[in-house]
């Protein structure tokens, strides 16, 4: 139980800053390359903000006993108030720190994305798209505020594109993962909207697609896209420069979700990917449409 209750390291030779490093690269994630436009300061931020999120959602996904994964939460959200107290123990709320005040991050925020974690332990299936919605928010579209503030925003309004992007973003990790969440014991798709379209949730865990799962998945990917378009469309002009990595994100995952699409939502046979190549590539043409103002 000790070692549940207490995540830090004995013995760590990394500075803070390159443990967050560490931690962004060995996942693999599309955020790696949004990141990399990002001028120092503001790199160093976002990239202590996504080993945060990394850190907290291995602890719901690697840990098996229930009990063990709680209080490695509440050892996170103690954790939280020692960073806004001033006096931060892990590597990663090391790198946080400085990081607070220039760029606004709120305590609040932070401690809604460890709620989110925990209700995985909470659930394992949703009921009702409200239910999710409520995840969503706490796990991505918090995420989303608080990167917007790290890569700099002049009109409000850019907060609301945040919130919908980050919703865009957790909705298309959902289809996508839905088979290997399903082998987990885990149903993000709402169990409402299961039953509307004659689904259930055990066939997850198979390899077959119905046409009801076909119509089930396009369901949930017309959603997303319904958020990528709003957030789109409330992002003011004058922040689109900042913004270049939510735009990158949601270029990268768009194309993600066009490719689930183009291979009739088969998710249940195999995961779609984009190769890094493919990623890059992406990345730099959505850079290039910002810089030109399109």
């Amino acid at each position: 139980m000790v070692a549940a209750s207490s995540p830090v390291p004995t013995f760590n030779p990394m500075s803070p800053d390159e443990y967050c490093q560490q931690k962004a690269a060995r996942s693999g994630s599309s955020f790696y390359y949004a990141f990399r436009f990002l001028e120092p300061d503001r790199r160093r931020a976002i990239t202590a903000l996504y080993a945060f999120c990394r850190e907290v959602d291995d602890v719901v996904d690697d840990c098996r006993e229930p009990a063990v994964a709680r209080t490695k939460l509440d050892w996170w959200r103690e954790e939280i108030a020692h960073l806004f107290d001033g006096d931060p123990r892990h590597p990663i709320t090391r790198a946080l720190a400085p990081h607070l005040a220039p760029f606004d991050l709120s305590r609040e925020y932070f401690e809604e994305i460890i709620d989110g974690m925990q209700m995985d332990l909470d659930y394992d299936a949703y009921p009702d798209f409200a239910t999710l919605s409520l995840y969503c928010y706490r796990v991505a579209s918090v995420v989303g505020l608080l990167s917007a503030r790290i890569f700099g925003y002049a009109d409000r309004r850019t907060l609301k594109y945040a919130h919908d992007l980050g919703m865009a973003l957790q909705l298309t990790n959902i289809l996508r993962d839905v088979h290997e969440d399903a082998v987990r014991g885990r149903v993000y798709i709402p169990l409402d909207e299961l039953e509307r379209f004659g689904v259930k949730a055990e066939e997850f865990r198979g390899n077959i697609t119905r046409e009801a799962h076909q119509a089930l998945f396009a369901f949930q990917a017309q959603r997303a896209r319904d958020y990528y378009a709003r957030a789109e469309a409330q992002l003011p002009e004058q922040d689109r420069p900042a913004q270049r990595p939510g735009l990158i994100m949601a270029a990268i995952y768009r194309t993600l979700l066009d490719e689930i699409e183009r291979d009739g939502f088969r998710i249940l046979e195999h995961r779609v990917r984009l190769t890094p190549l493919r990623k890059l590539w992406i990345a730099w043409r959505a850079s290039r449409a910002v810089r030109k103002g399109r």
